[in-house]
């Protein structure tokens, strides 16, 4: 059980920063200040769209019902605290308890002044109501009375826009992330890469015309896996991609290695998702999503215990740490945590505003459990 002194006081002291406007992640406050790497620029888009207020977002999944029950108030109650707490970047899908967590976003943000926050949904992902739903056998924790129905043509795209605003209550997006489309997908009616393929013609257009018109302000693709990021780097035109699963302290080379030279050069940017593996690094009993997430690869448990060694060696809360390490690239414009409760909204700024001592990072490079080339948080001397 969480003290609830030490928590109101967390949210007092958040609050006031939220207020000064000093609620910002360490690496990202100083992001604008890094050189550019090749023929990247720094006033990209995705930029110019999260700014300072945004570098923290809410994220949708645990409002979903995904992990467990969550009643609608305490899914207010979370909302609410991040707000207090200076969040003014929410991310949600139509996939997410297939439209409740979309519904709860919407009860709360549809009261808030539209143009103080940020909003990003997903399409792809079409629901149906119906009485022989089968939605229980991807949320058994959730209610739903929806089928998922897997669309990524232009018509597809427009429609699940439309019905996201219905459910959101508000009256436009701000960035659409084209959701799933990857060969971790095993719900896909099609291999990825058809369906990919039907994006290029239908999903991916649909959308740099939406932008061009200021329906949408950015988009992107929003997937587990990188080959789907790197396709649609070089095949359209993203402004920026929901890095998931992808970029961790447990699991974090490829996406420096691979995605990132190739984001600077195509001037396309990443919200970060997944910073603790769906909570396996702070201790949950499961590995990011899915119905075997619970099926957790031997060398992880290795590595978080080695990982939690040394946060305790220097009095660094491991979470905390995963967190900011995963805000710290230069291509990173936000990091997105999901909560289910008001501590746990609390606990996500609190970590943002952390030190964490650079022995401790050291410490993770001389052991090689982190990249040598892996950018790490900095704060202001």
């Amino acid at each position: 059980m969480p003290d609830k002194t030490n928590s109101r006081r967390d949210f007092l002291t958040i609050a006031g920063a939220a207020a000064a406007g000093t609620i910002l992640a360490p690496s990202l406050a100083t992001a604008a200040q890094q050189p550019p790497h090749g023929d990247r620029t720094m006033t990209n888009r995705a930029k110019q769209i999260f700014t300072s207020g945004h570098r923290l977002g809410l994220g949708g999944v645990p409002l979903g019902n995904e992990f467990e029950v969550v009643t609608d108030e305490d899914a207010m109650k979370t909302l609410e605290a991040s707000w207090k707490a200076g969040i003014r970047y929410f991310d949600v899908s139509p996939w997410y308890g297939l439209g409740a967590a979309e519904r709860r976003f919407g009860m709360f943000l549809h009261n808030q002044p539209r143009d103080s926050y940020l909003i990003s949904t997903k399409v792809g992902k079409l629901l149906k109501a119906s009485p022989k739903n089968d939605a229980r056998s991807n949320f058994p924790y959730g209610n739903s009375p929806n089928n998922v129905v897997f669309d990524y043509s232009a018509d597809g795209v427009k429609r699940s826009i439309e019905d996201s605003l219905q459910r959101l209550g508000i009256d436009r997006i701000d960035v659409v992330f084209v959701h799933d489309i990857s060969s971790d997908n095993k719900l896909l009616p099609r291999p990825w890469q058809e369906e990919f393929a039907i994006a290029m013609k239908g999903a991916f257009p649909t959308l740099s015309r939406m932008r061009e018109e200021g329906i949408i302000k950015a988009w992107g693709i929003g997937v587990n896996t990188p080959e789907p990021i790197l396709r649609v780097m070089q095949e359209a035109d993203p402004d920026v991609c929901l890095l998931a699963s992808q970029y961790s302290l447990i699991d974090h080379a490829n996406a420096l290695n691979n995605l990132f030279p190739v984001a600077r050069q195509k001037n396309v940017s990443f919200v970060v998702g997944s910073s603790l593996n769906a909570g396996f690094i702070s201790g949950s009993s499961r590995y990011n999503y899915g119905q075997n997430s619970w099926k957790i690869p031997a060398e992880h448990i290795v590595k978080r215990d080695k990982l939690r060694a040394i946060a305790n060696q220097f009095g660094v809360d491991l979470r905390t740490a995963a967190l900011q390490f995963s805000s710290a690239p230069d291509v990173a414009v936000s990091l997105v945590v999901g909560a289910h409760t008001e501590a746990q909204a609390l606990a996500n700024a609190s970590s943002m505003m952390a030190t964490v001592p650079p022995g401790f990072w050291e410490e993770l490079k001389r052991q090689r459990l982190i990249e040598d080339n892996a950018p790490l948080p900095q704060f202001p001397a």
